[in-house]
């Protein structure tokens, strides 16, 4: 990896790391974009390493307040989509994966604004399951249908909850891309060059996750995702 790249993933990944260590969510949705313009190769296996830390340690920081019930139906949802997010990942070519990328980032934070309030059954935990592990699988980007889910919850249950299940999901998701082959020693290399700047955007997160204004950085993380998909899109 040049040192442009990495100086370029690392702030994406410094940014990302914050605003999910702050919000539960946003990892994917700062850094699959970036990632897909300037190392795609890269998608989605060092995506789905960088997340396992940065979640077990949002899980750990707030583990008393876990979802159990509504973690577990969404895990058994999550099980059934990465089927499905292993077909995408073998059917599409690297430039339909960038477009399937830029689509399921925009098309997830238009859902984000327009979703009207809701108390999550277990229906709504086994559908985003399912369609977190499609699009986690195939892309890296799984957060928004469990941010959809736990959106009008207390922010410590919803870091925490999404944390597990993210956790969970992404040793699964990586297990079965090694177990295809797609897990390379280049991948591995990359995580841990950018494991640094992970590190300081998981600090960053802790020392204000209290104090942060939740809803400025939700409007952030949508606003970016709907630049970055649609820019993903028409290249």
């Amino acid at each position: 990896m040049s040192l442009e790249v990495l100086f370029g993933l690392s702030m994406a990944v410094v940014l990302g790391g914050f605003v999910q260590g702050a919000t539960g969510v946003g990892f994917a949705l700062v850094v699959a974009p970036v990632m897909s313009f300037i190392a795609p190769d890269l998608l989605p296996v060092c995506l789905l390493a960088l997340m396992i830390p940065l979640n077990f340690f949002v899980l750990w920081r707030e583990r008393a307040q876990v979802d159990r019930p509504g973690a577990s139906w969404i895990t058994a949802g999550r099980l059934a989509g990465t089927v499905g997010g292993l077909w995408v990942l073998a059917a599409l070519s690297a430039s339909q994966l960038a477009v399937f990328v830029g689509a399921a980032t925009a098309l997830a934070a238009l859902a984000s604004i327009f979703m009207p309030a809701f108390s999550p059954t277990t229906p709504a935990y086994l559908c985003a399951g399912v369609v977190t592990g499609i699009t986690e699988t195939a892309t890296g980007i799984g957060g928004p249908p469990l941010a959809l889910v736990y959106q009008h919850q207390l922010p410590p249950r919803a870091r925490s909850t999404i944390a597990l299940c993210f956790l969970l999901g992404e040793l699964v998701s990586l297990a079965l891309l090694a177990a295809m082959g797609s897990v390379h020693r280049e991948h591995l290399v990359a995580t841990a060059e950018l494991i640094p700047a992970l590190a300081a955007g998981g600090l960053l997160s802790h020392a204000v996750h209290r104090r942060v204004d939740a809803r400025f950085l939700r409007g952030f993380v949508i606003v970016f995702a709907l630049v970055s998909g649609g820019v993903l899109i028409l290249r």
